[in-house]
Formats: C-alpha cells, sequence, structure tokens
C-alpha cells in the first residue's frame, strides 16, 4: 500500500517507518526543511531505541523517503496520515490548528478517493472537525478515519509491530477494510483490531491515558501514606497487585509521570469534560496529585538538609521523564533541579541520553556530566530520579568515596534499604522508612 505520513515527530516518525518496515510504500512529509534534510542524511531527531536501524534500512531498501512537498505526496498515496502535534492550550484544551491545515493541504492535493487518518491524539469531536475543513476544499471522496496511537516512548517499535490491540473508528466498509489490510501484518498473534465509530475511537485514547495517570497519582498517594503510617509500599504494591482485577502494571510510586501524553491528555479530558457540562473531580485531583508527587523529592531534601541549600551540592541521576527517551517534556526531574536552585543549591545532572535536551532546559544552572559516577564528586546527596537499568546496580564504594556526604534520595525505590544499610548510605525512598548511616 502506499502511504503518507504527515508530521515527523515522534508518533509520525515511528508510525512511517513500522509501516515501511512491513512492506508499504511510506512519504513522511514535514513543513520543516532541516528536519527532512537531517532524515535524508539519517540523522534521527528523537532517541527511540531501534528507530535509527529501522529508518536506515527502510530507506536503503526504497521502502522510506521523506520530503516537504505535501501535494506530491498525497497525491501518490491511497492513505494519508495526519501525525502533527497538538500542544496544549492555556485552557487545557488541544490546539488542533496544525491539524485541521493539514487536513484542508490534503483535500487540497486530491486526485481521488483518500482515506484520511488521524494518528495525532486529539479531541473526541476531531473527525467532525477535519471532515468540515476538508469538505468545502475538495469534491473528491474521501472518509475520516481515527486511529489512536498506544506507543510507549522507549518500546514503540516493540508496541507498534506487536500491538495489544488497534483501534479503529470509521463510518464506512471501505476504510474498515483498507485500514485491516494494512494493519493485518502486525496481528498474526491474535491481537485484535476494533471496529467502532470515531468519537469511541478517540475516547478510548483519551480514557486510556487518563487511567493510567490515575493509577499512577493513586499510588503516589498510597506511599505518601505509607510513610505516615509506618507502612512499606512496596509490601503494599505487591500485596495488591496479586489480585486478578487490579494486576501489576502502573503500581510504582515515585516522583510522578511527565512526558507528553500523560499530562496533556488529562488536561484535554478534563477541558472536554467542561465542554459538555461535567466537571470530571477525580481527573482533577489526579494531576494534583501529580504535581505534588514532583516536589516530594525536594521536600525530602529539605527534611534532610533545610530549606537554605546554599553550600550545598545535590547529583542528579536522571532526566527524561521516563527510561529509554530524551524526552524531557513534563519531567519531573525539571521541578526537582528548579527546586533545588531555587534554594541554592550547586547542582550536577547525568543522563544516558537526555543531556542535550536538559541544557535547553537550564543552560548553564547545572553541570553537565556524561558519565554518572563523575556527577558524585563531592555531592552531599545523590537524587535518583529517572530509573535507568544502568543505574541498578551501581559501585556504593566507588560513590561513597565520590561524595561528601553518603546520602542517596531514591525518587524510584530503585534500591533495597537492607542493602543501602549495608553499605553505610543514608536512604531515603518513596513511600518507605528511611536507612540512617
Amino acid at each position: 500500500m502506499k502511504l503518507c505520513v504527515v508530521g515527523t515527530g515522534y508518533v509520525g516518525l515511528v508510525a512511517g517507518t513500522c509501516f515501511a518496515e512491513s512492506g508499504n510504500d511510506v512519504i513522511c512529509v514535514d513543513n520543516v526543511a532541516a528536519k527532512i534534510d537531517a532524515l535524508r542524511r539519517g540523522e534521527v531527531p528523537i532517541y527511540e531505541p531501534g528507530l535509527e536501524e529501522l529508518i536506515r534500512r527502510n530507506v536503503a531498501e526504497g521502502r522510506l523517503t521523506f520530503q516537504t512537498d505535501l501535494p506530491d505526496a498525497v497525491k501518490k498515496s491511497r492513505v494519508c496520515f495526519i501525525a502533527v502535534g497538538t500542544p496544549e492550550n492555556e485552557d487545557g484544551s488541544a490546539d488542533l490548528s496544525a491539524v485541521l491545515a493539514v487536513a484542508r493541504g490534503i483535500a487540497q492535493a486530491m486526485d481521488g478517493h483518500r482515506v484520511v487518518v488521524a494518528k495525532s491524539t486529539v479531541p473526541v469531536g476531531t473527525h467532525a472537525k477535519i471532515r468540515a475543513a476538508m469538505t468545502p476544499v475538495t469534491r473528491k471522496p474521501f472518509d475520516v478515519v481515527s486511529n489512536p496511537e498506544f506507543m510507549k516512548e522507549g518500546a514503540a517499535i516493540e508496541d507498534f509491530l506487536k500491538p495489544d490491540r488497534v483501534v479503529i473508528g470509521a463510518a464506512s466498509p471501505e476504510a474498515f477494510k483498507i485500514m485491516h489490510e494494512l494493519y493485518e501484518p502486525f496481528v498474526r498473534t491474535g491481537a485484535p483490531i476494533l471496529e467502532m465509530d470515531n468519537a469511541s475511537a478517540e475516547m478510548t485514547k483519551y480514557a486510556a491515558n487518563a487511567l493510567l495517570a490515575t493509577r499512577i497519582s493513586f499510588m503516589n498517594e498510597v506511599a505518601n501514606l505509607c510513610e505516615r503510617v509506618g507502612a512499606d509500599v512496596e509490601f503494599v504494591r505487591r500485596g495488591i497487585g496479586y489480585d486478578r482485577r487490579i494486576g501489576h502494571h502502573f503500581l510504582f510510586p515515585g516522583v510522578g509521570y511527565g512526558g507528553s501524553c500523560f499530562p496533556k491528555d488529562v488536561q484535554a479530558a478534563i477541558h472536554t469534560a467542561h465542554e459538555n457540562g461535567m466537571k470530571f473531580p477525580l481527573l482533577g485531583a489526579v494531576e494534583e496529585v501529580n504535581d505534588g508527587q514532583k516536589r516530594r523529592l525536594v521536600e525530602k531534601v529539605v527534611a534532610e538538609f533545610g530549606d537554605d541549600l546554599h553550600g550545598k551540592r545535590f547529583a542528579i541521576w536522571g532526566l527524561a521523564f521516563k527510561p529509554r527517551t530524551d524526552d524531557m517534556r513534563e519531567a519531573p526531574a525539571i521541578a526537582v533541579i528548579n527546586g533545588l536552585l531555587e534554594r541554592g543549591a550547586d547542582v550536577a545532572v547525568h543522563d544516558p541520553e537526555a543531556l542535550v535536551q536538559a541544557k535547553r532546559v537550564f543552560g548553564d544552572r547545572v553541570t553537565y556530566h556524561r558519565v554518572n559516577y563523575e556527577a558524585l564528586a563531592g555531592a552531599d546527596a545523590l537524587l535518583v530520579v529517572t530509573e535507568w537499568s544502568e543505574f541498578r546496580r551501581p559501585d556504593f564504594e566507588r560513590m561513597k568515596q565520590l561524595m561528601r556526604r553518603p546520602v542517596i534520595l531514591d525518587g524510584r525505590n530503585i534500591y533495597e534499604p537492607d542493602v543501602m544499610r549495608e553499605h553505610g548510605f543514608t536512604y531515603v525512598s518513596i513511600g518507605r522508612a528511611a536507612v540512617r548511616a
């Protein structure tokens, strides 16, 4: 099948590459010429494990190309995916200007029937707005399909090639048939392709992310309560996770969620509810808890060192909002580092992939270290903010020699308190009793 994917951000680039990997001819389109030129040179603008290799292979085999010419791409394609950004407006609503501009551009270029697929995360009702934007511009027939993505950053290739399910919202048998043909190579192990109306497909994406965010905020509140009553949240997490109605996923307490999806999608769901005469107080609480949780690690620093942190140096391990990505959008590390800097602290940071992004956020206000141990030199404490695998089994004796004081504040509970006690660290984590050296 011949496709074009408009937008070479995270969703568009992964989707386009994976469609090419399954044998389709894919044109990825973007209006930023510098980005297209870089992709043609093999330079990938985002870090996602496995993506660079897939892009290079499919470009070399002629299935994947990059260009800025939208009309040409539309004329060469049967299916046109819209995968541009939907940033958050000040009122929490999603900005659909780019989505609708692309829809009009597709309509202007169409020379026959097209399936126009909204791959961007969009509010309920966007399919109707896309149709309304296209109808005055073209007399050619078209179908509007809602096909939300469910990729996790850091595991996006696996999620796309082996999905849990594929959700397709459409209104015509022809559109469903074409989308089935496109996705069947990815569901040969039995994962379902779920057909539904457009509005339900759009709502499915928001409901999924809102529920996952709710689980995270719930467990963070449970962890905070555990600290007050003397319980251990790790025992509690395991105790409830074996309930088949609950399961183990997204029950890990920490310093809150971030990224490009959960914060924006929770806000958009709240805004959609308000537009339809509903308050949705549960999601308001989820957001409030998450905002507070991002400050919990700084509160623990203040409890250990006092509110005035002048003359104190803190090492940060982990800047991206989650492991296996360089994405720092809404990352808890931003709130943690700003909280330390506001109190006069010196901050040294390390992340396996996100240092370039961090420099755009913090400039020269912190020092940057490519090796995690280098950030520890002279540190009064280490703060673990992102649970990268390489942080899980460090050389604790080397750490003690480098640090001014053997103090670890673990925002992801990646270490065991007994191990910290054996190595002589003061260890403060989330929802568990502190260990004192």
